[in-house]
């Protein structure tokens, strides 16, 4: 589990293949990897894997042809930057969201513009994401914890203020940039619980929210 607080920004030293799938070797050198153990889990850019080798500042990670194929870790090559986060522990501070590390898709950055002194994005995401973000509801984007500033049909807006852009990639994106999108989990878990409710007396309904003030009438 994690918090989206960026913790270090690393540098892929270089990709293994392995027998049909890859291991992604990683250099992090400000990410304090003296703490860390074979089996920790560790965000890279939004996407859990699990620590199989240590080396000094450099951690080995298995990556399957599941994870390849649904997130943006296969467009990554040696010298490529990567947002780093090492696994929350319980007496530390939930300072972003409850992120997962399980990423739901790839969603493309539409364009930047100046906002005073932050900086706002448009991020496109697929349709079959789109249902689940909401006006100022949570998202991760890259590993990232953000607040939703506006939603126009499959595309949402976010600020981000200096000190991200200069401790994460966000001051790298550009048109066209290709980003892990994950969804707030609760958005996922309301969907199931309205799924497997729909019909029954004593299951959650959009009209028992509607009831009882959680959601708006249609």
């Amino acid at each position: 589990m994690f918090t989206g607080i960026i913790q270090a920004l690393g540098h892929i030293d270089r990709i293994e293949q392995a027998q049909g799938d890859a291991v992604l070797v990683v250099r992090a050198e400000s990410l304090g990897l003296a703490a860390a153990n074979i089996g920790d889990s560790i965000a890279v850019n939004g996407v859990c894997l699990t620590v199989t080798s240590l080396q000094g500042h450099v951690f080995h990670a298995d990556v399957s042809n599941e994870t390849l194929d649904n997130t943006t870790l296969q467009q990554l090559a040696a010298g490529a930057s990567v947002n780093l986060e090492m696994a929350v522990r319980p007496s530390e501070p939930l300072g972003g969201h409850i992120v997962s590390g399980h990423v739901d898709g790839v969603g493309e950055v539409c364009r930047s513009e100046n906002d005073a002194r932050s900086t706002r994005y448009v991020i496109r995401v697929p349709d079959e994401l789109a249902r689940y973000i909401a006006k100022k509801g949570s998202i991760t984007v890259d590993g990232v914890s953000l607040t939703v500033n506006e939603v126009s049909g499959n595309e949402f807006s976010v600020n981000i203020i200096p000190h991200t852009q200069q401790v994460t990639l966000f001051g790298t994106y550009k048109a066209g940039t290709r980003v892990n999108i994950e969804v707030d989990v609760i958005a996922r878990y309301v969907e199931r619980l309205l799924t497997v409710g729909a019909g029954k007396a004593d299951g959650l309904s959009y009209s028992s929210l509607v009831d009882n003030g959680f959601a708006p009438a249609q």
